[in-house]
C-alpha cells in the first residue's frame, strides 16, 4: 500500500484529496493527517481513512481531539512542534494543503523523507522557494504543483523543453470584484469580498482572489517552480475558469489546460502521476459553454500583480516579507480594521521598510532566517496598520 499523509486536511483542498482518497481505501495507507479548529472534521476524516495520527494546529484543542478519538487507537497531537513531526512520518506521497507560512517547515520535513511532496501551499515556494528545491535536490524528492494553475503548466510541459517556452500565461478569475467601478473598491465589504463568483473556497482564498494576491503568490510560485524568467510571465483575467493556465512556445504555438473549475482534477493528476487515471469530475460540454473570454488585469484595481512582480526583482527574502505582511493585512480585513484597499498598501509600505535594510533583504536562505524575517514583517505589518488608523 502507498502511504499518504495530508496537511491541512479539513480545508477545501484537504477535503478534495480525503474524497478522492476515500475511494480507494484499499489502495492506501494513511500516516497523518492535520487541521485546524474543526475537530470534529478532523476526527472524522481520521476514523474514516483509519489514519496513524491527526495532529490539530492548535494546542488548547488537544484535550477535544483526544476526546473524538477515543477509543480508535489514532494517536492524537496538537501544536506546531507536532505538525513538524508528522512531515518527519515517512511517507510516499503529502499532501501540502496548510494555508499560510506554517505550512513550509512540515512540507520541508516530508522533503527530507524522500517523499513526493503535493504543493497546494503557495506560500511554501513565495517564502522559501529556493531553500525548499534545494532541499527537494539533496534528499531525491519530488515536488508536484497541486494548484491548478500550476498543474495546467505542468501537464502543459510534459515532454517539452524548457528553452523552447516563450511565456507563461497564468489565468485569473478576476474575483468578486472583477467588473465592479474603481471608486467603489474603497468601499468594498467583507461578506462582498467573501463571495467568490465561481469557486466555494475558503473565506481567506476567496478575499485573496478578489484582491488577486492569490494571484500574486502564484506568478512568484511560477517563476520558483519552473525557473522561468519574470518577464515570461503574464496574468490574464478569465471569468468563465475553464482555462487554467497557458504555455507559449517559441514557434508560436500556445497549449492551453481546459477543464472544469473543480481541484479534484489537480490533486488527482498529483498524486497519480505520472499516469492519468479516472477522475470524478465534470467534463466539459464545449458546445454548451459556447464561449470563453479574456481581458488584460488593470493595474489600479490589482496592486498585487505589480508588488509581486517587485518582489522577484528585490529577491533575497523579500517573498518572505510580502506573503507574511499580506497574511497580516489580510487578518486586520477579516477583522473588519483595515479597509479592502489597505491591504496593499501596508503590504507595499512594508517591502519598502525592509528595501531600505538590505542585511534583512539579504540574509542567506535558512527556515531560521525565512522565519525571523516572517516574524520581523508582521511586526512591521501592525505598525503600519496602526499608523493608518491612526492618520
Amino acid at each position: 500500500m502507498r502511504k499518504v499523509s495530508i496537511f491541512g486536511a479539513t480545508g477545501s483542498i484537504g477535503q478534495n484529496t480525503v474524497d478522492l482518497i476515500a475511494r480507494d481505501p484499499n489502495t492506501y495507507d494513511v500516516v497523518a493527517l492535520t487541521g485546524g479548529a474543526n475537530i470534529a472534521l478532523l476526527a472524522e476524516d481520521a476514523k474514516r481513512l483509519r489514519a496513524d495520527i491527526a495532529i490539530t494546529a492548535y494546542d488548547d484543542r488537544l484535550d477535544d481531539l483526544r476526546a473524538a478519538l477515543a477509543g480508535t487507537g489514532i494517536e492524537a497531537a496538537a501544536g506546531q512542534a507536532a505538525l513538524v513531526e508528522a512531515g518527519a512520518r515517512p511517507a510516499d506521497w503529502v499532501m501540502s494543503a496548510i494555508v499560510g507560512a506554517a505550512g513550509l517547515a512540515p512540507g520541508l520535513e516530508a522533503l527530507k523523507q524522500g517523499a513526493t511532496l503535493a504543493l497546494a501551499n503557495k506560500e511554501t515556494l513565495v517564502c522559501a522557494g529556493q531553500l525548499v528545491l534545494d532541499t527537494a535536490r539533496q534528499h531525491d524528492a519530488r515536488l508536484l504543483p497541486v494548484d491548478s494553475e500550476h498543474s495546467a503548466i505542468f501537464q502543459a510541459l510534459v515532454g517539452e523543453d524548457m528553452a523552447s517556452v516563450e511565456r507563461i500565461i497564468i489565468t485569473a478569475s478576476g474575483g468578486a470584484f472583477r467588473d465592479w467601478p474603481l471608486e467603489a473598491l474603497e468601499h468594498a465589504s467583507l461578506a462582498e469580498a467573501s463571495n467568490h463568483p465561481n469557486w466555494d473556497m475558503g473565506q481567506r482564498i476567496t478575499i485573496d482572489s478578489a484582491s488577486m494576491f492569490n494571484k500574486a503568490l502564484e506568478v512568484i510560485e511560477t517563476r520558483e517552480f519552473f525557473g522561468v524568467d519574470p518577464s515570461q510571465i503574464e496574468v490574464i483575467i478569465h471569468p468563465e475558469s475553464m482555462v487554467h493556465s497557458l504555455v507559449g512556445f517559441r514557434d508560436g504555438a500556445l497549449m492551453a489546460h481546459l477543464g472544469a473549475p473543480d481541484m479534484r482534477h489537480a490533486i488527482g493528476y498529483a498524486l497519480h502521476w505520472p499516469e492519468r487515471r479516472d477522475l470524478p469530475v465534470a467534463r466539459l460540454d464545449l458546445a454548451q459553454l459556447g464561449q470563453l473570454n479574456f481581458k488584460a488585469p488593470e493595474d489600479a484595481r490589482y496592486p498585487a500583480l505589480r508588488l509581486a512582480y517587485e518582489v522577484m526583482d528585490r529577491g533575497g527574502l523579500s517573498g518572505a516579507v510580502f506573503n507574511a505582511a499580506k497574511e497580516r493585512a489580510l487578518d486586520a480585513f477579516i477583522a473588519e480594521r483595515i479597509g479592502f484597499l489597505d491591504m496593499a498598501c501596508v503590504v507595499e509600505q512594508v517591502l519598502d521598510r525592509f528595501e531600505a535594510n538590505p542585511g534583512l533583504i539579504d540574509a542567506q536562505m535558512t527556515l531560521d532566517n525565512v522565519t525571523q524575517t516572517d516574524h520581523l514583517a508582521r511586526l512591521w505589518a501592525d505598525e503600519a496598520m496602526a499608523q493608518r488608523a491612526g492618520r
